[in-house]
């Protein structure tokens, strides 16, 4: 996500533009197991036939992966009758409902910006989820909206009482408490990241110029199609803002869950 903000002479800003990107991530990762059968034993007066054994299962992991795995299944695949159709396996999860991500717009412009008075601008965020672990979207900024040929920045908010930050939401409603934040807002489904019911809480975008880890902004547990959330971004500067032509790049990262 790319956003600009002009600043003009008479600390009337031209213009903010907010180009957006996206990362899809899907992770396929493959894992070799020994086999060990199922074990029927019998006789002549009885029969015992040891059902799933789970021979292998857990979420092993290391710095790179993690994958959570169960095997012993004794009968995955499709049955169906009359009446009837049973779907035996994770593998008919992912195929009813292909991961999907989508960002409503690439581009956001948040036109003349006076001093004093706050500027918003909205997108919406869609995915569609058959991960039967759920999925997050996570969103991380290069910098703060910047002047990149002279360094001159306007700052992300830290919120009225200055406490939030990248993790952490925070009332932003005064017009003497500059900066750029986000907020996000359900549409469908009830995925956006805790911490924004109060309609005024904002907070910042991480920062990987300061090695800030991206920070999720959705996070769902269940299968659906079209979950979409609303994010809010917002910009408010100071008289005392230099002239200029600031941006940045926002990244959104969607990932299905293992």
């Amino acid at each position: 996500m790319h956003l600009k903000a002009s600043i003009g002479k008479l600390f009337s800003p031209a213009g903010t533009f907010l180009f957006i990107s996206f990362n899809l991530v899907l992770f396929l990762l493959f894992y070799a197991f020994d086999v060990q059968a199922q074990t029927t034993m019998s006789n002549s007066s009885y029969i015992i036939k040891f059902p799933n054994l789970n021979s292998f299962a857990g979420k092993p992991s290391n710095s790179q992966y993690k994958l959570g795995i169960t095997g012993g299944q004794t009968a995955p695949g499709l049955y169906s009758g009359s009446n009837y159709k049973v779907r035996a396996g994770f593998q008919y999860i992912l195929s009813n409902i292909p991961f999907s991500f989508a960002i409503s717009s690439l581009f956001i412009d948040f036109g003349p910006i006076t001093p004093g008075a706050p500027v918003t601008r909205t997108n919406n965020l869609t995915v569609s989820n058959g991960s039967a672990y759920g999925y997050t979207v996570l969103a991380r900024e290069n910098h703060p909206l910047r002047v990149n040929s002279s360094g001159m920045s306007i700052p992300d908010t830290t919120c009225d009482t200055g406490t939030c930050n990248e993790q952490t939401s925070a009332a932003w409603s005064s017009l003497t408490t500059f900066g750029f934040g986000y907020r996000c807002d359900n549409v469908t489904g009830n995925d956006c990241q805790s911490g924004f019911s109060n309609a005024t809480n904002y907070r910042q975008f991480a920062s990987s110029e300061s090695a800030e880890l991206a920070f999720p902004v959705m996070r769902g547990v269940n299968r659906g199609r079209n979950i979409q959330s609303q994010v809010t971004y917002k910009v408010n500067v100071a008289t005392t803002q230099a002239a200029g032509l600031y941006e940045n790049i926002i990244t959104f990262i969607a990932v299905p869950s293992i």
